[in-house]
């Protein structure tokens, strides 16, 4: 099969699975794996456009020659810049992000306190994890800068064993 036999197929395949899960997830009726093949299989609709559009490079190429068609684009650029806004009176991160770094931040004693845990029990457990921990150190500070490692130690405190 040449490229140009695979563009449109797999530009209209994954378009379909974007339209349909995001409409899904606009209306909160997703499950299942609808986000997560939302959000990778975004990936293959940006190399099946990539595709596309070298394929049919000489006509792709024509609309940037037309007003009408720099328009749309413009447009569509501006709405784009636009979407990196935050709306007055809404926190810049979503709750859940924010929740996640007032716990970093806060002392490891008052995160076991809200966990329901002992504080020396968190301890004996993040000591066991490699992490450095003290009752008045944050999880940030003890984690270090890598998210993942973050997470990690947030993830100790918060799961009883």
């Amino acid at each position: 099969m040449t490229y140009r036999e695979w563009a449109t197929p797999l530009t209209i395949g994954s378009f379909l699975v974007i339209a349909v899960t995001g409409v899904l997830m606009f209306f909160h009726l997703d499950s299942g794996l609808n986000k997560l093949a939302h959000e990778w299989l975004a990936w293959a609709m940006l190399a099946a456009v990539g595709l596309h559009a070298a394929v049919h490079f000489k006509s792709f190429s024509r609309y940037f020659t037309r007003p009408r068609a720099l328009a749309v684009i413009g447009v569509s650029l501006v709405i784009l810049a636009a979407s990196f806004l935050t709306p007055p009176g809404k926190p810049s991160k979503p709750p859940h992000l924010l929740a996640v770094n007032a716990l970093l931040d806060a002392p490891i004693e008052r995160v076991a306190g809200i966990a329901g845990r002992e504080l020396q029990t968190v301890l004996t457990d993040l000591r066991a994890a490699d992490f450095s921990a003290s009752a008045d150190s944050n999880l940030r500070a003890v984690a270090g800068p890598q998210r993942e490692r973050q997470m990690q130690a947030l993830g100790i405190v918060l799961v009883s064993r």
